[in-house]
C-alpha cells in the first residue's frame, strides 16, 4: 500500500509551498488508494509554536486535505530516537565525538578562510575508550563510493560519497537531528514514498546511509520544483501574502485554491480547472514538472472568479456573509439580496470583494464617493434624481422591468439634454454610495421600489 507523509515544522505558518507538498501527498495517496499521513516535525523547541501547529492544521482542513493518520508528534519520540542511534553506536556505524561547539565553531571559520567547504574532520572517528564527558553522536559516512537514487520527477541522481561529511545524528544534549528522526519516522510509519520540496534533495543521500546502515528498504523518493514570485525569485513575503491561510483571509475559495496550488507545477494538457474527483482520478507525481512554478496572482484570481460564477447566490451566501459581518454588517439573507448576489459574483474576484460591492444593500447611511459626488450629484444630475422619483412612484414592485427602467429613464435624459449614463450614474450613486456596482437596474430590482425611493430623496435632500 502507498503510503505518504505530510510532515511541516511549526516554525512558522503554513506557507503555499508547504500546502502544495501536502496537496501532492495527498493526491498520490487517493490516487493509488493508499493512506496520507500528518507528522509534525517540532525538535526545535525554541522555534516550535502550538500556534503554528494550530495554523497547519486549520489550514490542511480549509483546503480538505483530510489525513487518515495522525498527527504524530516528533517531540514525543524523542526516546525512540536515541535508541535507534545507540544501536548505530554499538554496531559500529556511529561513533562518539567529543568535540565542543567552540571548537567546531574555530575549525568552521578556519575552512572558510581558507576557501575550503566546511566539514567535520574525524577526529573522532577512531577513539575507541569512552571519555567521562558529554559527546554527540556522529554517523560514519563511507569515505568513497556513490550514493544514486531514482527520483520519480528528475530520474537518476548520483552523489559522491567522498563528499559528505560524518554528520551528527544525536546531539550531546540527547536531541536528535533532522536526518535521524526523518528517518526513524518514516521507517516506523511505513512510509513508501517521499514527496517534498527540491530544497531536500541534499539531505536524502546521508538519509539513504541510514536507510541501509539500519537494514530497511529505501522508500521512493519524488522532489518537486520551487515556486517562484513573478520576478523569478524565489517566492516570499516581498511578493505578496505566502501563508496559507492568509488566502482565506482574502476570500479565496479552498477549491479555487487547490486547483491554483496543483497547477503549479502539474498539468493534464491543457486543462485549466479541474474538479477534486478529477485531480484524484487524474493526479501522477510522475507528471510534475522539473522547472520552478511561477506563482501569478491574476491566475488565482481568475480561477477564483470562476469557481464563484459556478456557485449559486445561495451557496456563496452563508461564505460572504462572514466577510460582511467583519464590515460590521448583520445580513439577512433576504430575496432582494440573494438576487443582488446573482448579479455582483460574476464581477468580483473573490468573497471579499463581492461583501464589498452588495454592502450597500444593508445599509441605511451611505458614505458617497466624494468624486462621484461632485461629478453626479451636480444640478443637472439632482434634477435628473427628482425626475427619477417621480417616475418610481408611478411604478410598482411587481411592475419593475428592465424594459420599463430604460425607457423611463432615456425619457428623463433626453427631457434634461443629458446623456442616459449620467442619469444613470447618479441613481447608482444615490443608492449604492459608489460609482461602480451591478447594473443600475438590477440594483433597483434587488432594493425593491420603496428602499429605491427612499434613497434617492436621501440624496436629494443631501
Amino acid at each position: 500500500m502507498v503510503r505518504v507523509r505530510f510532515a511541516p515544522s511549526p516554525t512558522g505558518y503554513l506557507h503555499v509551498g508547504g500546502a502544495r507538498t501536502a496537496l501532492f501527498n495527498w493526491l498520490y495517496a487517493r490516487h493509488n488508494n493508499g493512506k496520507f499521513i500528518l507528522r509534525i516535525e517540532d525538535t526545535d523547541v525554541e522555534r516550535s509554536s502550538e500556534n503554528f501547529v494550530k495554523d497547519i492544521i486549520e489550514g490542511l482542513e480549509w483546503l480538505g486535505l483530510k489525513w487518515d493518520e495522525g498527527p504524530y508528534f516528533q517531540s514525543k519520540r524523542l526516546e525512540r530516537y536515541r535508541e535507534v542511534a545507540h544501536i548505530l553506536l554499538e554496531s559500529g556505524k556511529a561513533y562518539r565525538c567529543y568535540c565542543s561547539p567552540e571548537e567546531l565553531e574555530k575549525k568552521r571559520e578556519m575552512a572558510l578562510k581558507s576557501g575550503i567547504p566546511p566539514r567535520y574532520d574525524g577526529k573522532c572517528r577512531n577513539i575507541k575508550e569512552v571519555k567521562a564527558q558529554p559527546f554527540a553522536i556522529r554517523f560514519k559516512s563511507p569515505s568513497q563510493g556513490i550514493i544514486k537514487f531514482k527520483d520519480m520527477i528528475r530520474g537518476e541522481l548520483r552523489f559522491n560519497a567522498e563528499e559528505i561529511e560524518d554528520f551528527v545524528i544525536l546531539r550531546s544534549n540527547g536531541m536528535p537531528t533532522y536526518h535521524l528522526s526523518v528517518v526513524v519516522d518514516d521507517i516506523d510509519m511505513k512510509i513508501t514514498h517521499v514527496i517534498r520540496g527540491e530544497d531536500h534533495i541534499n539531505n536524502t543521500p546521508k538519509q539513504i546511509l541510514l536507510y541501509e546502515a539500519l537494514g530497511v528498504e529505501i522508500p521512493s523518493f519524488a522532489h518537486v520544483p520551487l515556486i517562484l514570485g513573478e520576478d523569478r525569485g524565489r517566492l516570499s513575503k516581498r511578493h505578496g501574502a505566502t501563508a496559507l491561510l492568509s488566502y482565506r483571509e482574502e476570500g479565496y475559495l479552498p477549491s479555487a485554491m487547490v486547483n491554483f496550488l496543483v497547477r503549479l507545477g502539474w498539468s493534464y494538457g491543457d486543462q485549466e480547472i479541474f474538479e477534486i474527483d478529477e485531480l484524484i482520478r487524474l493526479f501522477d507525481i510522475k507528471d510534475v514538472g522539473k522547472s520552478p512554478s511561477v506563482f501569478k496572482i491574476e491566475k488565482l484570481n481568475w480561477l477564483n472568479a470562476e469557481y464563484m460564477r459556478k456557485k449559486s447566490a445561495e451557496e456563496l451566501y452563508p461564505m460572504i456573509e462572514e466577510f460582511l459581518k467583519k464590515m460590521g454588517i448583520n445580513p439577512a439573507p433576504e430575496r432582494g439580496y440573494l438576487y443582488l448576489l446573482e448579479h455582483v459574483k460574476i464581477r468580483a474576484k473573490t468573497l471579499k470583494e463581492a461583501a464589498q460591492m452588495s454592502a450597500f444593500y444593508f445599509l441605511q447611511e451611505l458614505k458617497y464617493d466624494e468624486e462621484g459626488e461632485r461629478k453626479f450629484f451636480d444640478e443637472k444630475g439632482i434634477a435628473s434624481l427628482k425626475k427619477v422619483v417621480s417616475f418610481l412612484e408611478s411604478i410598482k414592485n411587481d411592475e419593475i422591468d428592465e424594459k420599463i427602467l430604460e425607457k423611463g429613464f432615456r425619457e428623463i435624459a433626453d427631457s434634461l439634454g443629458l446623456k442616459l449614463v449620467h442619469v444613470a450614474q447618479a441613481v447608482r450613486l444615490a443608492l449604492t454610495g459608489r460609482t461602480v456596482s451591478p447594473g443600475i437596474f438590477d440594483v433597483i430590482k434587488s432594493l425593491g421600489v420603496e428602499e429605491s425611493l427612499r434613497r434617492i430623496k436621501k440624496a436629494c435632500e443631501r
